[in-house]
């Protein structure tokens, strides 16, 4: 199970102990989300993450800081996932090095597709960062196969065509199916996890029961949303991650 939360979402200080906990319960893996302005490839739900997390004073220094700051406690990987203009104003080079040196493990960038990210894969490649790319639907078999050539980690399998957002898990299954055979065949050097619209342990095992993980990002800050900043939210929020994983024990 990969989670996904958005640096400096709900507030600066929290995101370290918010991925102490999903480690504790059960999460696999953490995308965390580098916040820019203009999140094309995102629904309201991650939109609006980053738009609070700017407003907290987020920066790409600040993002390494708190990689670092894990570090002192967990190996759990950790992916940044994000948009390519703030590496860009960041520099590339110094941005992977950065990456690197703070201890995260990979990088999505979904505006950087392989055909046109050999700038910022070169520069991931020198300092040991896995590059993930994203396959959907539309994606041809032989888009499908230069993905698994170019990627190293994981390939992303996005469920559905549109953006990212909670979605009813019946409406994703139902079109997911035919997608995750293709990937199956195309897709043989890498493992698959399907993200997009997967919001409980139940759409998990219905959408990604024939890929290797499975991906949530918006039904967790949906859920960081209603209950911050209440005096437990933090217990509500570790226990929806639990049930993703494991289900109601």
């Amino acid at each position: 199970m990969s989670l996904f939360i958005t640096a400096g979402y709900p507030d600066l200080e929290s995101t370290v102990d918010l991925i102490l906990g999903f480690e504790k319960n059960g999460a696999d893996l953490i995308e965390l989300g580098m916040p820019f302005s203009d999140p094309l490839a995102d629904g309201p739900t991650i939109q609006y993450a980053s738009n609070v997390a700017i407003g907290n004073g987020i920066t790409m220094k600040k993002i390494f800081e708190i990689v670092s700051e894990l570090r002192k406690s967990s190996e759990i990987p950790v992916i940044l996932m994000g948009y390519i203009n703030p590496v860009f104003k960041y520099g590339v080079e110094s941005f992977c090095e950065e990456a690197s040196n703070c201890g995260v493990d990979g990088l999505i960038i979904p505006d950087a597709p392989p055909e046109e990210s050999s700038i910022i894969a070169g520069a991931a490649e020198k300092h040991g960062l896995n590059m993930i790319y994203l396959v959907a639907p539309n994606s041809s078999d032989k888009r499908m196969q230069l993905v698994d050539k170019l990627s190293s980690g994981f390939v992303y399998c996005v469920s559905v065509t549109g953006v990212t957002g909670a979605r009813s898990g019946n409406e994703v299954a139902q079109s997911v199916g035919k997608f995750i055979e293709r990937v199956k065949s195309n897709i043989t050097k890498n493992p698959t996890l399907v993200g997009f619209g997967i919001k409980s342990h139940e759409d998990a095992k219905l959408i990604a029961k024939d890929a290797d993980g499975f991906i949530v990002g918006s039904a967790l800050i949906d859920i960081i949303r209603e209950n911050y900043p209440n005096k437990d939210w933090k217990e509500h929020v570790f226990n929806f991650v639990k049930k993703l994983k494991f289900g109601n024990l």
